[in-house]
């Protein structure tokens, strides 16, 4: 009989499954990428990887609340970097741009996985709702701080420029957004 799994092992497996997940996932897209390829990319049986997750969705499930706590944490500590009410709303739109010229961007992960996966699985679509109020409500609370204009617009701004630099593949996109963002929040 095989010895248990330590604790420390189950979590150096979930998070190499995690990370192994994560990039095939957004490189292909969810359902271009079976679990064979998953299970290479991570070293880790079939066996072990259902016994981590039951099913795929539970895998996309929690790399998507990896990759969001991850994200919205860089983006908060550079924009909190900035005292200014205003420079740190402008400043969402310099990350974005950063974020945009990474070797390897394609978009938001969110946006591609309920664009995969959002009509037929209430768990990832669930995920990508939890995703998008976190950013609009960082957003909110910066422009907030920084003026009485409403946040949608800049939301939306925000919103546009990563859809568009994902089509075009253009990281400039962010500056347009961020000059309309300075009009909006004056």
């Amino acid at each position: 009989m095989p010895a248990p799994i330590s604790e420390e092992q189950t979590s150096r497996d979930r998070e190499a499954l995690l990370a192994a997940a994560e990039a095939l996932f957004y490189e292909r897209g969810v359902q271009a990428v079976g679990m064979d390829a998953v299970r290479s990319a991570a070293g880790l049986s079939l066996k072990r990887i259902y016994a981590l997750f039951a099913t795929k969705e539970d895998l996309v499930v929690a790399m998507l609340r990896r990759r969001d706590r991850r994200w919205l944490a860089s983006l908060s500590e550079y924009v909190e970097r900035h005292e200014d009410p205003h420079e740190r709303v402008l400043s969402l739109f310099d990350w974005l741009e950063r974020w945009f010229a990474e070797p390897g961007f394609r978009g938001c992960a969110w946006i591609n996985a309920h664009g995969e996966l959002g009509s037929s699985s209430p768990a990832v679509l669930a995920e990508v709702r939890s995703h998008k109020k976190a950013f609009h409500d960082r957003i909110t609370a910066w422009v907030g701080a920084a003026t009485d204009a409403p946040a949608e617009p800049v939301c939306l701004l925000a919103e546009g420029a990563i859809v568009t630099a994902s089509v075009t593949g253009d990281p400039r996109t962010a500056r347009a957004a961020r000059t309309a963002a300075g009009t909006l929040i004056g």
